[in-house]
């Protein structure tokens, strides 16, 4: 999935979507076009975009967003 499709997909704001990107929440391939780089997200991270950003809207920080986000994934309560 591309950038674009992504981020019209999960509603999330793109400087949310790199951020998370830079923190190595998700980890996009990068295909070459030209002199610019495009991303393709998998279907996992597009999973992830989505979990990290509902907990983001409900007010957790990053860091919390994206542990509940995998606990979410792996199948764990994420209600604590």
């Amino acid at each position: 999935m591309k950038t674009s499709q992504i981020l019209e997909k999960t509603g999330i704001p793109r400087h949310k979507l790199y951020y998370l990107e830079q923190k190595g929440y998700i980890t996009p391939q990068r295909i070459p076009m030209g002199d610019l780089e495009a991303r393709e997200y998998s279907g996992i991270d597009v999973k992830k975009v989505e979990l990290i950003w509902k907990y983001l809207k409900k007010g957790f920080k990053h860091k919390i967003a994206y542990q509940k986000a995998m606990e979410e994934l792996n199948g764990k309560s994420a209600k604590r």
